[in-house]
């Protein structure tokens, strides 16, 4: 019985393994950088012993982000930092013994309110989670050349590539998803 031929493409294990190793290599002196930058930050603030509320959906946001900013994925970091934020602060509205009820789709501007109005974040917190969803809402929705929030009139305006916009808009929503792990909250002892 003859082989048949794969229907998408003609390479082969090997072909494959080396277009992988190649795409490993290229930016790695940036990935490594990236790790180390994310690895800093994480253990500066000790969020390693913090529990993540919002369950298994929560968790993956955490790892992917993780993963993607390392790896130079900068829109995946971005939508997953702020998919982060709102599965871990509405879990946090529910927790504990003065856990409040939340609509079954809460949206994100009410989860911070409530959030701020119980202390659980501060007005800064608030305010840069604001500026998270700022950044997603243009990567998950379109927005015409003439939006100061499209990706292309950012660099036509500032003169600064597509791809340092990217990083920039990256390296804060980590770091938010970061701020958001060390909340006093869900710290799991010193």
């Amino acid at each position: 019985m003859a082989e048949q031929p794969d229907l998408i493409s003609d390479l082969h294990d090997l072909d494959f393994a080396r277009l992988l190793l190649a795409e490993m290599h290229d930016d790695l002196h940036g990935k490594v950088s990236r790790f180390r930058q994310l690895e800093d930050s994480v253990s500066a603030i000790g969020s390693r012993r913090s529990m993540i509320p919002g369950g298994e959906i929560a968790y993956a946001a955490w790892v992917e982000a993780r993963s993607s900013f390392v790896h130079g994925n900068f829109v995946a970091t971005v939508l997953l930092s702020q998919a982060l934020a709102e599965q871990m602060l509405a879990a946090m509205l529910t927790m504990g013994l003065d856990g409040e009820p939340i609509p079954p789709k809460i949206d994100f501007r009410m989860t911070l309110k409530r959030c701020l109005a119980r202390d659980m974040i501060s007005q800064r917190d608030a305010n840069d989670l604001e500026r998270l969803m700022e950044m997603r809402n243009p990567l998950s929705h379109h927005r015409l050349i003439d939006d100061p929030s499209n990706l292309s009139r950012r660099v036509i305006d500032q003169r600064v590539s597509g791809e340092e916009h990217l990083r920039r808009d990256a390296t804060f929503a980590i770091s938010m998803a970061v701020r958001l792990l060390a909340l006093p909250m869900i710290r799991l002892g010193d």
